[in-house]
């Protein structure tokens, strides 16, 4: 049985907030990379970073050990400070307001479960390659549906 470590570089954009906006992933495992990107037309930054993390996640198909890098704050904190507090109160912020995109947010704690994840933070665009080219993949989503 492969015991490899899955790497996963993940990155949001937007091209206004809200506005069209892109997510970008790329994944290493051993020699192997794999490349995704998405967007969507009116969405916020914030949203793009939440899909790149579930669509690196739910792009595997099966149980994997794997160190997620992401550039966004929000998401590292979410998933690893916050979420408990806002599954024990219901979906509920400490001010009793809902927890801004919790379909997200519940997305990427499903897919969490199905895997051994440790969360990595770096800071954006500080010439750290992979999440230069994550940042790239995602300006292609972006790309993918504005079609000028």
């Amino acid at each position: 049985m492969n015991e490899s470590i899955v790497e996963a570089f993940t990155d949001g954009a937007c091209r206004g907030n809200p506005g069209p906006g892109g997510w970008g992933v790329l994944l290493r495992c051993q020699n192997e990379e794999k490349q995704l990107y998405g967007g969507e037309l009116n969405t916020t930054n914030n949203r793009m970073e939440l899909m790149a993390a579930i669509m690196a996640l739910e792009s595997l198909t099966r149980s994997n050990h794997i160190r997620l890098t992401t550039d966004s704050e929000y998401v590292k904190k979410g998933i690893t400070e916050w979420i408990e507090n806002w599954i024990k109160r219901g979906w509920k912020r400490a001010n009793n307001e809902p927890v801004k995109n919790i379909d997200l947010w519940q997305r990427l704690h499903a897919v969490t479960q199905k895997h051994q994840v440790d969360w990595q933070w770096i800071k954006g665009h500080s010439g750290h390659s992979e999440n230069e080219q994550a940042d790239s993949l995602a300006n292609q989503g972006i790309d993918s549906v504005v079609q000028s």
